[in-house]
């Protein structure tokens, strides 16, 4: 007979500590904040690192983070509050204050999307090589910004007793677990998934697939898919998603996002056709996806 693991001894007790680092006059420093600049921070690097594996200028991807943090963060704050327009529409001020969290990742996707083609058709380079560079540095910076909802007490899952739990105060658990302490920690689900992730593009971009170098495009086409899959199933258990109607938005943007990178991935490996572009491959990138 199998023991019931809502008995076992606590293994992990999550419990956030508050949104605010420290404070020191007029200046407050939040975890949110820190943990964004430190995610874009890691993946500037590694994207330029990347870049000089692929023999592609790594100036070129700077300039480029440099565009999705314009172009992505506000996309972010926009797709949260257009869904959420009834709390915005009552406290505009709250609007700007980005800081106390309140973004939506699939908003800084589509945002970046778009930067990222538009940067690709000014510099005339490959937007497919573009994402391929930026995909691990992306999945990354979601895996250490997950962390940020910890500290802001947010995004967290319904009730649970599991071993691992996560304990929400009081004036932060939304009204129907008024009573209710603990909560599947939904930030760490996601945060490892996303981890998971990052491992296997990484091995994919060095070792490619069974010894041969990868079509360009396909390493955002299996984070399209990757991500998507895990967010699908813990977006599931949260309790504050965006709702359209009876539908949670996450999930609905899952499933799409899995629908076109398998269409993609069918496209170069099916069909072996390249994927429309705006502009053609560099040379180099090009020489090596054809080993």
């Amino acid at each position: 007979m199998l023991p019931d693991i809502s008995q076992l001894p606590l293994a992990i007790q999550f419990t956030s500590p508050g949104p605010v680092l420290f404070e020191l006059g007029p200046i407050t420093i939040r975890w949110y904040g820190l943990l964004i600049a430190l995610a874009v921070l890691i993946g500037i690097n590694l994207s330029q690192y990347l870049a000089k594996r692929r023999q592609v200028d790594p100036d070129l991807l700077g300039d480029l983070i440099i565009w999705l943090i314009i172009g992505a963060i506000p996309s972010a704050r926009l797709y949260y509050v257009i869904f959420e327009w009834s709390q915005y529409s009552q406290h505009p001020e709250t609007i700007i204050r980005i800081w106390e969290g309140g973004i939506a990742i699939h908003g800084a996707i589509i945002g970046g999307a778009i930067t990222a083609l538009v940067f690709a058709k000014v510099k005339n380079i490959s937007f497919w090589q573009l994402t391929d560079l930026v995909a691990p540095s992306l999945i990354l910076g979601q895996a250490i910004g997950r962390w940020g909802n910890f500290f802001n007490s947010e995004a967290f899952g319904g009730s649970t007793n599991l071993p691992w739990k996560l304990y929400i105060q009081p004036q932060y658990r939304p009204p129907q677990f008024a009573d209710i302490a603990y909560f599947h920690p939904t930030f760490l689900y996601e945060s490892l998934w996303n981890l998971m992730v990052f491992g296997l593009l990484l091995t994919l971009f060095f070792r490619g697939w069974k010894g041969k170098q990868l079509k360009t495009g396909t390493l955002f086409l299996v984070y399209l898919v990757a991500y998507s899959l895990g967010r699908l199933w813990i977006e599931g258990l949260r309790t504050d998603s965006l709702m359209l109607g009876w539908l949670k938005i996450a999930q609905v943007v899952s499933l799409i996002s899995i629908s076109l990178g398998l269409a993609g991935l069918a496209w170069l490996y099916l069909y072996k056709r390249p994927l429309p572009d705006v502009a053609p491959v560099r040379k180099q990138e090009q020489e090596l996806s054809q080993r």
